[in-house]
C-alpha cells in the first residue's frame, strides 16, 4: 500500500460507522454464532445476546445528529450497557466500555491511541468477570490486543494494514480456543463469543476500507417487543413510555438527581434515572410527557426523544390471559418498605410460586429470553424499597443484573447469585424478614448450596458432551455438574436425572412440570418416584415454564 493511501486516523463519524458495521456483520452472522453454543440445548445464545447489545449502541448511534468524538463514545458506551444481555453481552459492553473510556478524549485517533484503547477495553472485561476462563472471547481479546500493542511498538501507523494484522492474529487466537477449552475440542467447535468478536472487528474494517456496507438501522430492537412489555397490567395508569438523554450543560450532582427522580414521581411510574458522567438517561411513564420534557430542558439539551402511546398499542397488540397472569408489576405509589425482591421466572406456575411468596416483580424471560441491563433496572424501578434482593435464576443472566446493581444509586442492590428456579426459590423461603440484610444474604447464599437442580430439555442439534453422543431431538437431563441422562423418552430421561441426583442425605424432592407435560403424565413421574423414594418427600407443582418440561430440586 503506497502512502498516499494510507489511513492515518479514524474521527468521530468514521468511527460511528465502523461501530454500525461491525454490529450489522454480528447480526447477519448471529445464527452462524448461535451454533457454535457448546451445549445443544435451546439456549439465550450468544450470538443473539452480542447482537442486541451491540445494535442498542448503534440503533442510538443512527439517530445522534451533531456531535463529536466524546459524545459518539458515550453512546457506544452507555447504550451498550444498558443493552447488555447474557454474559457475553455484558462482557461485550465491558470491551465496549474501556475502549470507548479512552477514545472519548480525542478528537482523532491513531494506532497507538486504539492500542491503548483495546488494552483498556480488555482490562475492563476481564474485572467484570469473577472468574474469568481462558479460551473464552475474553482471550480473543486479550490476543487482538497484544497484537495492537506489538503492532505499534514495531512502527505501524497505517491503519488499514493494523487492523488487517490484529483481524488475522484474532483469527489464529480464535482457532486455538479449543486447546484452552476441552468443552470446545469436545464439542468441535471454535468459542463462540471469540467469533462474535472477530466478526465486530471484520465489520468494522470493511468500513474503515470504504466497502459498500448498508449501515441502515430499524428502530425495533433485534428481539422484536419486549416480552414485559407486552404483559404489562392492561389497565394502564400512565399511558405514554417517554424515554430520552439529556445532554448536560452544567454539573448534575446527587441532591438534583434525586430531586429529579422525585419531580417523575409526582407525573408517572416506571422511572428510571441513569447519570454517566455529562448524560442523563431518562425513562417514565407518564401522562403529560410535555411537562417531563420541559422540566428537563433546564439541565441541558434533549436527544434521542422517544413517546410511545401504550394504551394505543395495547389496543393492537392481542394479550393472551396467560400473559396477564404472568405479569407481577408493582405500581410507584405503594409505600416506600425495607426490603423488596425482583425475579427473573417464565411459566404460569412459577409465576405464582414466586408472587405468593412475596416477590415484589417479576422479570419474565430466562433461558432463550435473556433480559437487558435496562430490563433489570426498569424493575427495580417498580420497587419501592430501599433493599431490593435480584433473582437472576440462570447463569447466563448474573453478569446482567450485578451491571444493573451498579448503575443503581438511590437503592441497594444485592444480586443473588441464583442459577436456577429452585434455587430462586429456596433463596425467597429463607429470607427472615426481621434479620439485618448482610445477615440474611449470607443465609441465603448458604441455603443456596443445598439445592440440587435438573432440568429436562431437548438438544438442538447432533453433538459429544461428557463422552454421551447426543442426537438432535434427543430429551437431555442436565443437572448442575452437566448432562446426566440422555434418550428419546422424556419421563424416562426425567427419572433417571432423578436417580442420578438424589440419595440417602436428601429429603425433599420437588417436580415443576413445564407447559407441555400433561397433568397425568407428571402424577406418574411423580408416583415412580415416591415409590423409589419411599423416605423422601416427593412434591409435584404446576411450573408451566417453556423449554424445560421438567425442572427438579433435590434438598
Amino acid at each position: 500500500m503506497s502512502l498516499s493511501t494510507e489511513i492515518k486516523t479514524i474521527d468521530h463519524a468514521l468511527l460511528a460507522k465502523m461501530l454500525i458495521g461491525g454490529a450489522k456483520r454480528l447480526e447477519a452472522n448471529k445464527e452462524w454464532i448461535n451454533e457454535l453454543n457448546v451445549f445443544p440445548v435451546p439456549d439465550g445464545d450468544t450470538g443473539t445476546n452480542m447482537t442486541l447489545t451491540i445494535m442498542a449502541a448503534a440503533r442510538e448511534l443512527a439517530s445522534l445528529d451533531d456531535s463529536d468524538m466524546a459524545s459518539v463514545c458515550k453512546v457506544i458506551s452507555s447504550g451498550s450497557l444498558r443493552g447488555a444481555r447474557g454474559n457475553s453481552g455484558v462482557i461485550l459492553s465491558q470491551l465496549l466500555r474501556g475502549v470507548t473510556h479512552i477514545l472519548r478524549h480525542y478528537d482523532e485517533v491513531d494506532a497507538a491511541i486504539l492500542a491503548t484503547a483495546m488494552e483498556k477495553g480488555v482490562e475492563t472485561a476481564y474485572k467484570a468477570v469473577m472468574k474469568p476462563k481462558e479460551g473464552t472471547m475474553l482471550t480473543v481479546a486479550r490476543g487482538a490486543a497484544e497484537k495492537a500493542r506489538l503492532l505499534v511498538d514495531d512502527g505501524v501507523t497505517d491503519l488499514a494494514f493494523f487492523f488487517d494484522e490484529v483481524i488475522k492474529y484474532s483469527d489464529e487466537v480464535l482457532e486455538k480456543t479449543p486447546d484452552l477449552l476441552p468443552v470446545l475440542k469436545e464439542a468441535g467447535v471454535v468459542d463462540s463469543g471469540g467469533q462474535g468478536v472477530v466478526e465486530i472487528m471484520k465489520g468494522a474494517y470493511d468500513i474503515l476500507l470504504g466497502k459498500e456496507v448498508d449501515l441502515s438501522i430499524t428502530s425495533k430492537s433485534a428481539g422484536g417487543k419486549k416480552k414485559q412489555d407486552a404483559v404489562m397490567d392492561m389497565n394502564i395508569k400512565f399511558g405514554y413510555c417517554t424515554e430520552f438523554i439529556i445532554m448536560l450543560t452544567r454539573h448534575f450532582n446527587i441532591k438534583q438527581e434525586l430531586d429529579f427522580k422525585k419531580f417523575l414521581e409526582t407525573v408517572g411510574d416506571s422511572i428510571v434515572v441513569v447519570t454517566d458522567d455529562d448524560v442523563v438517561k431518562i425513562h417514565v411513564h407518564t401522562n403529560d410527557p410535555g411537562i417531563v420534557i420541559q422540566y428537563s430542558l433546564k439541565y441541558g439539551a434533549l436527544a434521542n426523544i422517544k413517546i410511545d402511546n401504550m394504551r394505543l398499542e395495547h389496543q393492537e397488540t392481542l394479550v393472551s390471559e396467560k400473559e396477564v397472569r404472568e405479569a407481577a408489576a408493582i405500581t410507584a405509589d405503594q409505600p416506600r418498605k425495607d426490603v423488596g425482591f425482583v425475579a427473573v421466572s417464565s411459566g404460569v406456575g412459577i409465576n405464582e410460586i414466586f408472587t405468593g411468596l412475596g416477590v415484589d416483580y417479576l422479570i419474565i424471560g430466562g433461558q432463550t429470553m435473556n433480559p437487558s441491563t435496562e430490563d433489570i433496572l426498569n424493575a427495580i424501578s417498580r420497587v419501592n424499597a430501599d433493599h431490593i434482593f435480584i433473582l437472576p435464576n440462570n447463569k447466563n443472566i448474573i453478569l446482567a443484573a450485578n451491571q444493573a446493581a451498579t448503575l443503581t444509586e438511590d437503592k441497594n442492590i444485592i444480586v443473588l447469585p441464583t442459577k436456577t428456579i429452585p434455587q430462586g426459590i429456596t433463596a425467597v423461603i429463607n429470607f427472615v424478614p426481621n434479620m439485618e440484610i448482610t445477615e440474611n444474604t449470607a443465609c441465603m447464599i448458604e441455603e443456596l448450596g443445598r439445592v440440587k437442580t435438573g432440568q429436562v430439555t431437548y438438544a438442538v442439534r447432533d453433538s459429544v458432551i461428557d463422552g454421551l453422543e447426543i442426537n438432535e431431538g434427543d430429551y437431555m437431563g442436565i443437572g448442575d455438574e452437566g448432562i446426566n441422562a440422555t434418550g428419546r423418552d422424556v419421563a424416562e430421561v426425567a427419572f433417571a436425572m432423578i436417580v442420578a441426583m438424589a440419595d440417602e442425605n436428601n429429603e425433599l424432592i420437588s417436580i415443576y412440570y413445564g407447559e407441555e407435560i400433561s397433568d397425568e403424565a407428571a402424577k406418574e413421574l411423580k408416583k415412580r418416584v415416591q415409590d423409589e423414594y419411599q423416605n423422601h418427600d416427593v412434591e409435584l407443582q404446576y411450573g408451566g415454564q417453556p423449554i424445560y418440561y421438567y425442572i427438579v430440586s433435590v434438598e
